[in-house]
């Protein structure tokens, strides 16, 4: 089994019931999940639409790294997903950041994620979960590339 860290981001519709819903799919496949705590973070890339809510899952898979990607994109698709434009409004989105320590670089795949270490988003999950991760490609823990990071996100109370 693989230990995988998956990103997920909403933006569109109810985010809670969405992620709700995506989680209770992935564990179709995976195992031992673990979800870190929500947060709320401006859009990147096209800034004219409504905050996200973030979270990072970690969790065990005996799917391959490509399985993995098909799952989850069937899954978003499942959720209601619809494709608008790059870095658009999403109602859900996951992301495949870390596949054990495989490095991984295909036309439709790239794990570790391409962008995850500038994401406060990303990285801010990942070291509620386990801040001594270490990234394969930079060899520095998320609590090392978080601590780079200016804080722009918030938690979500409940």
């Amino acid at each position: 089994m693989a230990t995988v860290y998956l990103a997920l981001g909403s933006n569109v519709g109810k985010g809670d019931q969405q992620f709700n819903q995506a989680i209770t799919l992935l564990g179709e496949q995976l195992r031992d999940i673990v979800e870190a705590p929500r947060y709320i973070s401006r859009a990147v890339g096209y800034e004219d639409q409504a905050d996200f809510i973030n979270t990072v899952i970690q969790a065990s898979t005996g799917l391959s790294p490509r399985e993995l990607l098909a799952f989850t994109q069937t899954i978003e698709h499942t959720v209601g997903r619809i494709r608008r434009f790059r870095w658009g409004p999403r109602e859900i989105d996951i992301d495949i950041i870390f596949y054990d320590e495989l490095v991984i670089s295909e036309p439709e795949l790239v794990i570790p994620h391409p962008r995850f270490a500038e994401r406060d988003f990303v990285l801010k999950p990942l070291v509620d979960l386990n801040p001594n991760l270490t990234d394969p490609t930079s060899h520095l823990s998320v609590s090392e590339l978080y601590n780079k990071l200016p804080a722009n996100i918030r938690a979500i109370k409940d």
